[in-house]
């Protein structure tokens, strides 16, 4: 039987939690996706209501949201590609 005694689980606080990359990387892909999202209604998105993601403002920023969030969790963008 080993000793558990050397293996201490170090708990992570809120405040560490919002200062690393685990937050921020997530946070900024939604971000700037959303923000592409709302650009690409804005300039290109169609009037005629008939563009499911398009036509509406709050649709182009959740898909754009999304994409943005895989895009920084991708394998690839781990390198495991």
């Amino acid at each position: 039987m080993e000793n558990n005694d050397e293996v201490k689980e170090r708990t992570e606080t809120i405040k560490e939690f919002f200062k690393s990359r685990k937050f921020w990387k997530p946070f900024l892909g939604v971000a700037i996706g959303g923000l592409a999202g709302f650009l690409y209604y804005y300039f290109v998105g169609c009037n005629s209501g008939s563009c499911a993601i398009t036509s509406n403002p709050y649709m182009s920023i959740l898909w754009g949201g999304i994409m943005g969030l895989f895009l920084v969790n991708s394998p690839c963008a781990r390198g495991r590609c």
